[in-house]
């Protein structure tokens, strides 16, 4: 394996329901598992769900935690939104596109865990925007 990958642990409090959720739902592999934590490969990238015991709230707004996969082909975007549509995912955000006509413009949506993590889904029509066009002091929607 020469690619660096993301890894990224979030709170939990059932590995049942996470796993519904992560591997039927959102299409995810499951990796290894005990009662206190379940790996999930999500598009080669490394998730961990821990369960807590901690009481776990939502968000108000989608600000400032989440977090999410930027795809570099449009189709894989609209596929894993029509795969959270037919499993009748929670969308905290319904897709949207951002910044229309300018070179920040990008294709969004937002998901809900059970656990109230969330989760945004994007695709540049400008790969530069990703990390470049600072030019640009746009970033994200105003709260």
């Amino acid at each position: 394996m020469n690619q660096t990958l993301f890894h990224l642990a979030f709170p939990v409090t059932n590995i049942a329901q996470t796993k519904a959720y992560y591997v039927e739902g959102l299409g995810c592999i499951s990796g290894r598992e005990n009662h206190h934590a379940l790996i999930l490969n999500l598009y080669g990238h490394q998730l961990v769900a821990h369960v807590t015991k901690e009481p776990l709230s939502p968000q108000r707004t989608i600000y400032p935690r989440h977090f999410g996969l930027i795809f570099t082909q449009e189709r894989d975007w609209e596929d894993l939104l029509e795969r959270a549509q037919l499993q009748q995912l929670i969308f905290r955000e319904e897709p949207k596109n951002r910044f229309v006509g300018s070179l920040l413009e990008h294709r969004t949506f937002f998901l809900e865990d059970p656990f109230y993590n969330l989760m945004e889904f994007k695709y540049y029509r400008h790969p530069e925007a990703i990390f470049g066009s600072y030019e640009h002091a746009q970033i994200g929607d105003r709260t």
